[in-house]
């Protein structure tokens, strides 16, 4: 760093990289005196980079919050980093409202090196993903999400304005256990005081927050993804499926997801607990699983696994 403005930008990732230096370690760094580095903290303070200094025995230099965000000094990995994760929260649906990944790509790509733009790009045309954001999965409000965040972060309670998915509005006091997460939609759960349980809310359907002052406890051992799973999984249907499998608890896990099923391991077998409209549809996943299976429950569901089995014999009899 021959250049004085290099070693003031060298200066600015040193201390975004350490949370704390001395005036003579970051002399040392930058094979400059103290005095030099008080002059570039200087500089970089009438550059609005807030740069706290204090003196001391244990004075030094470090990043202080301020109401802009500082220029990042990135390596190439962290590049690569940042980049290919705004490419996959678009994908995924893991953005807000107000999406602005194509924003930041765009300034990021304009201030790589070519050669390292040019293998990102490569990367970004020829990446595919397994899994899809849904095209119709409403994308909540950035406001909304920072909001529960910081409340579920400092445990105050929260008042939400709710829509249902029938459309009715609804004031809800909500003590926010947690952000999730999944299938394209984010999630929150916590304690309903209207309700007096644990509910699963829709961020998108929160037309606004409001935190109180007012604090909580989460329990111990509380697990949002798993409660939201299980949540999704128990939506109310025609049938409650119970069904035994002669196969290892982990292997079923693998199968059959949260969202889809209750898997409970038992003493005569792994126990599928679900929820279906379509019976028929069950005696499909029956079949396709290919493990040994005991109905427990309900009885209709003998006959449309029946049902099914007489379809595959008249199929392999062709």
């Amino acid at each position: 760093m021959s250049h004085p403005a290099s070693r003031v930008l060298g200066m600015l990732e040193l201390l975004q990289t350490h949370h704390h230096l001395t005036g003579a370690d970051l002399g040392a760094r930058l094979g400059v005196d103290e005095r030099t580095v008080r002059r570039y903290a200087t500089t970089l303070a009438d550059l609005g980079i807030p740069v706290a200094a204090a003196r001391g025995r244990y004075g030094g230099y470090r990043l202080s919050p301020g109401y802009k965000l500082p220029p990042l000094m990135l390596t190439d990995d962290e590049a690569a980093a940042v980049v290919l994760g705004l490419i996959a929260a678009e994908h995924l649906g893991l953005t807000t409202e107000a999406p602005a990944t194509g924003p930041t790509l765009a300034k990021i790509r304009r201030v790589l090196p070519t050669n390292l733009a040019e293998r990102l790009a490569g990367v970004q045309e020829s990446l595919g993903f397994t899994i899809d954001r849904s095209a119709t999965a409403a994308r909540p409000a950035t406001t909304t999400l920072l909001a529960l965040g910081a409340a579920a972060r400092a445990t105050r309670r929260v008042t939400i304005t709710y829509r249902s998915w029938q459309g009715a509005v609804s004031l809800r006091e909500v003590d926010p256990y947690g952000l999730v997460f999944h299938a394209g939609r984010w999630y929150l759960t916590g304690f309903d005081h209207k309700r007096a349980e644990i509910r699963t809310f829709r961020l998108d359907r929160i037309a606004a927050v409001d935190t109180g002052e007012e604090t909580f406890v989460v329990p111990e051992g509380f697990d949002a993804v798993g409660h939201v799973t299980r949540s999704l999984a128990g939506v109310p249907y025609t049938w409650e499926v119970e069904v035994l499998f002669e196969a290892e608890v982990g292997q079923v896990r693998r199968r059959v997801p949260a969202t889809v099923a209750e898997i409970t391991e038992t003493g005569d077998g792994v126990l599928m607990r679900t929820r279906a409209q379509s019976l028929p549809g069950v005696a499909q996943m029956l079949a396709g699983f290919g493990w040994p299976f005991t109905i427990v429950s309900p009885v209709e569901l003998r006959e449309a696994v029946r049902e099914h089995a007489e379809r595959l014999i008249q199929h392999a009899a062709r």
